[in-house]
């Protein structure tokens, strides 16, 4: 602003000077004067237009080209517009960032829902506008206690204490798939709150499996351990000749053998559950295991058809002679529940195939077909779940404990297979379990890598991997 002044005066000292000198040649005229007022109207006029074309540039919003080119008015336009630029990149950063952040959000598991004072959405993710049933583009700016019917969100919202969360059943749940959501108010900014929502049906799921998995352990021991102490007292209140001593004393065996096998399923699921999956390099031989099967089968048979004098009708049909990758001991026990439980359900004299085959795409099926009553469509979903029976008076007197098919579903998850179930009401039932092509070791590869080993020339190394692993007992 110095400058501007300094070339005010210099114009203002030139025109003076040019009228003195008009004044000392043509003596008696004003030009002095005149020429001082002329050159203040002129710088006006100027600086005028220099103003009027900043101001211009401004009402264009100054983004653009132009404005005053020189003076103040030049240097204030070249200040106004770096600011400008400025302001744009940083406004820029900001809806980028806004655009980041809420792209996050988008993404997120739980839902996050924005209201203004007035409880009307502003702003909700695609998770919030599921678990509420909304429509991101219709419902905005409408009010949430108008959408969401449920008695206890709307008595939480109108309540006001958000302390605490809230769990209601999702837009979508129904008795055949429940949905279970935990939402809770945060208010924030001026009136605004924001509404987080997280679907907690698996964990409620857990939670009641965890329940039912306790009442059901303290179930099952509890009942043969009633008997063992009703026994206990009556051999120690009571005096008893030999013939009933020992009945009461078998019965007590029965009942000891029977909390075993519910302890000794227990530890094998914890186990199953604790451990990593097992890998491919311990290879089994399933004619091996077939045969093994095969002797736990008929002996199972005579024990069960003692009463009757009638053992069941067996076929087993090993189709494949070669190796799965995985666990001897516990694939013969997945394998080994599937067969006991067909033992156990069929009727003496009833028929029992067991057949391993190769399909066309690499895996091998293992499957136990047998005649017994079958199981009833709504009970296969929960055949895996522990201590599910279908009928639980039925399967103590076979000695099951309700954890074998547990066990063949965690086995077969460890092992990559997959368990199917067919069952027809009055015909049987088709169990199989489908090992995938991965798990699969022809016998003539098992027979290349155990020659490759014992060639002298062959590098030597750690372990061989391809060793053939035979079921242990179990």
């Amino acid at each position: 602003m110095l400058g501007r002044f300094v070339l005010f005066l210099g114009c203002l000292l030139t025109a003076g000077l040019l009228g003195w000198w008009l004044d000392t040649h043509w003596p008696g005229g004003q030009a002095v004067p005149v020429s001082l007022v002329l050159a203040a109207s002129i710088w006006f006029l100027v600086d005028s237009a220099r103003a009027g074309i900043f101001l211009n540039w401004l009402r264009l919003g100054g983004s653009a080209e132009g404005g005053a080119v020189s003076g103040v008015w030049g240097d204030i336009t070249t200040r106004v517009r770096r600011a400008l630029r400025q302001r744009e990149r940083q406004t820029l950063e900001s809806q980028a960032r806004l655009h980041d952040f809420l792209s996050a959000l988008q993404v997120s598991p739980n839902g996050v829902m924005l209201l203004d004072g007035e409880a009307r959405i502003e702003w909700c993710n695609q998770t919030s506008a599921a678990h509420f049933g909304l429509d991101l583009q219709r419902d905005l700016m409408q009010t949430i206690g108008n959408l969401v019917r449920e008695p206890g969100f709307a008595a939480y919202l109108a309540k006001g204490d958000f302390g605490s969360s809230l769990t209601m059943p999702g837009r979508d749940s129904s008795p055949a798939r429940p949905v279970t959501l935990s939402v809770q108010l945060h208010p924030y900014g001026d009136g605004r709150k924001l509404l987080l929502s997280r679907d907690i049906t698996v964990l409620e799921q857990a939670e009641a499996m965890r329940r039912d998995f306790v009442a059901n352990v303290s179930h099952e021991i509890r009942t043969p351990l009633t008997v063992l102490a009703g026994f206990v007292e009556t051999l120690q209140t009571l005096r008893l000749d030999e013939s009933e001593r020992q009945q009461y004393l078998a019965l007590m065996a029965q009942q000891a053998d029977r909390m075993q096998t519910l302890v000794s399923d227990l530890l094998t699921l914890s186990k199953l559950e604790g451990s990593p999956p097992p890998g491919v390099e311990s290879r089994v031989s399933v004619p091996v295991l077939m045969r093994q099967l095969e002797t736990d089968a008929q002996a199972l048979s005579q024990v069960m058809g003692e009463a009757s004098e009638t053992d069941h009708q067996f076929v087993f049909d090993c189709a494949f002679d070669g190796f799965l990758a995985g666990t001897a001991s516990e694939l013969l026990s997945a394998m080994g529940n599937l067969v006991s439980n067909a033992v156990r359900y069929t009727p003496p004299g009833g028929h029992i195939t067991v057949s391993v085959r190769q399909r066309a795409d690499a895996c091998v099926v293992f499957s136990v077909v047998d005649t017994g009553p079958g199981i009833a469509a709504e009970h296969l979903g929960r055949l895996t779940e522990r201590f599910y029976r279908v009928d639980r008076s039925r399967s103590r007197e076979t000695g099951g404990t309700g954890l074998g098919l547990a066990i063949v579903k965690h086995v077969a998850q460890r092992h990559g297979a997959n368990l199917s179930i067919e069952s027809t009401v009055g015909k049987g039932s088709v169990f199989s379990l489908v090992f995938p092509p991965q798990r699969v070791v022809p016998a003539a590869a098992a027979s290349d890598a155990r020659t490759t080993r014992s060639n002298p020339s062959a590098p030597r190394g750690g372990p061989s991997s391809d060793a053939v692993a035979t079921p242990g007992p179990l």
